[in-house]
């Protein structure tokens, strides 16, 4: 076990025995090594607020983490340096590079998926932004066809808030699961 520390959200691995890891509650990205379970670095991201979902791409050496504060942080993982800001949207969660295409994604709860093209390793160039579905915000990347998934429902009324629950959230409608499917 390794000793993160705060609230670790979505990892990713180099391949060279390298894990990065967003660390949600600190604004960090935390890298540790993967066969001595011993952190390596802890890097703040500069220009996030509350990483969720976390991409990489290994060629370039890029972590994307997408940011509550409507950003998607590019950072270089060799220096821990963030080397660009990719706005998006509303209440992120998921993030996924595809190395085919250079193709950085975003999706989150507000109904949208931002498509970003890699255009060097310290320059991006939005390409799209996908309307999806209000809380359609977990999302697969299928890099064989370059396929996007996300799923979610349809909302009823959010109940009222209360000082333990002073952001409820809205109760899902049964029998209303939706499979979304992106192609090109």
């Amino acid at each position: 076990m390794v000793p993160l520390g705060g609230k670790p959200e979505a990892a990713v691995a180099d391949g060279q025995g390298h894990i990065f890891v967003n660390n949600e509650d600190k604004t960090l990205l935390v890298e540790f090594d993967s066969k001595a379970l011993k952190v390596l670095n802890n890097w703040p991201i500069e220009g996030c607020d509350s990483p969720s979902g976390l991409a990489i791409d290994t060629a370039h050496k890029r972590l994307f983490s997408g940011c509550h504060n409507q950003q998607m942080v590019v950072v270089n993982y060799t220096t821990g340096k963030s080397v660009a800001k990719i706005p998006i949207g509303n209440g992120i969660d998921s993030t996924w590079f595809d190395p085919a295409t250079q193709l950085a994604f975003s999706s989150c709860g507000d109904g949208t998926i931002t498509a970003a093209h890699e255009d060097s390793p310290d320059k991006y160039t939005i390409v799209d932004t996908i309307k999806t579905q209000t809380g359609a915000r977990t999302m697969a990347l299928d890099t064989s066809n370059h396929n996007i998934y996300t799923v979610t429902a349809d909302f009823g009324p959010a109940p009222a808030a209360t000082p333990e629950n002073p952001r409820p959230r809205p109760a899902i409608i049964p029998n209303t699961f939706t499979l979304l499917i992106f192609a090109k």
